[in-house]
């Protein structure tokens, strides 16, 4: 009996880790959770640490550009040989290998969110195909679920262009630093809502193929 007490309440015990224990939501990849770690008042770059699912500070940024959305990324997906695979094919390139991360995602919000660790829901419309120091680092564009302003918009040419103009700016020089290299970005192509249910949906498979272990683990937790 107190097993199977256990076994019904664990997975309220602890608190999830936001990478692997939160699922992507059930009408995926039309709405997505998303787990965010910067918001646009945010003036250092914050990330979750994989060992612990904590946010951890990663760096203060250089100058005042900030991230003109909610920005994190999507639990439960990796960007691995399929991504890359898939990344490749539409920059014709012989090979080119994801950044083995959980897939990016920018979520538009017309009211001011401030508070970072927080799970949204989000409906993608396009994303950002990105190359960071040689790597695969797709970023997804989504909208806030429900957001009176920009929940309606189904497609990336729905978004007014400043604000994509925007996202594109904060992604090719949030690594600029003084007398520091952190690396080179460029951004090859913005592409709209079908490309970017179909990462989504290859970065599931990657997170299934790295995972496999920990995802059989998970469903007899979360499911029991």
């Amino acid at each position: 009996m107190a097993d199977e007490v256990f076994s019904k309440y664990f997975k309220f015990l602890f608190r999830h880790h936001p990478w692997h224990g939160m699922d992507l939501g059930k009408n995926a990849p039309t709405v997505v959770n998303a787990y965010v770690e910067i918001t646009p008042t945010d003036t250092v770059k914050y990330e979750v640490d994989k060992a612990t699912g904590f946010l951890k500070l990663d760096r203060p940024q250089a100058f005042s550009s900030q991230c003109p959305s909610l920005y994190g990324f999507i639990p439960r997906t990796y960007c691995g040989p399929q991504v890359a695979e898939f990344f490749a094919k539409k920059m014709k390139l012989d090979h080119i290998n994801g950044d083995m991360d959980p897939l990016d995602i920018c979520i538009l919000s017309e009211r001011p969110i401030f508070k970072s660790d927080i799970l949204v829901e989000a409906k993608p419309i396009g994303g950002l195909r990105m190359i960071d120091n040689g790597e695969a680092d797709d970023k997804i564009i989504a909208v806030l679920r429900g957001d009176l302003v920009y929940g309606n918009m189904t497609e990336i040419n729905d978004c007014p262009r400043n604000l994509i103009d925007r996202l594109r700016h904060y992604f090719l020089t949030y690594k600029d630093f003084p007398s520091v290299n952190l690396g080179k970005t460029e951004i090859a192509h913005t592409y709209g809502r079908d490309e970017a249910f179909e990462v989504i949906r290859l970065s599931q498979m990657d997170y299934n193929d790295k995972f496999s272990d920990l995802s059989d683990a998970l469903k007899n937790v979360l499911m029991g």
